[in-house]
């Protein structure tokens, strides 16, 4: 089956909890469709760089999944209906990457970053 990553923005004004239940609601929608969550990230809240529906800030999570096109179709459907999703990206991978995500690693601990000039 062919491999996905997805980032969702949920409202800024939602609990914690809230956008994790999304996560999980979300996630069991695309087991029930044949597919499946390899891992999910919940990174929190965090501003984004321009106002979405008149919010500054919003609730991001990750997931990797192993589902077939109509279950990743199905999803995102059902997340465009929801009220609390604002936005949703899916890109289809060749393999997923180990280990944490960017986001949730330190950054001592991301590779590749040069010193800065002074």
């Amino acid at each position: 089956m062919p491999l996905y990553e997805h980032v969702m923005i949920a409202r800024q004004d939602l609990s914690n909890a809230q956008a994790e239940g999304l996560v999980e609601h979300f996630s069991a929608v695309l087991t029930d469709n044949g597919g499946k969550v390899v891992e999910s990230e919940y990174w929190g809240v965090k501003t984004m760089a321009y106002k979405i529906n008149k919010n500054r800030k919003g609730h991001y999570a990750f997931l990797r999944t192993d589902a077939p096109s109509s279950a990743v179709q199905e999803m995102e459907r059902l997340m465009g209906l929801h009220d609390d999703v604002m936005r949703v990206l899916t890109i289809k991978v060749d393999a997923h990457e180990e280990g944490p995500s960017v986001q949730m690693q330190k950054r001592d601990e991301r590779e590749g970053r040069r010193e800065r000039r002074n």
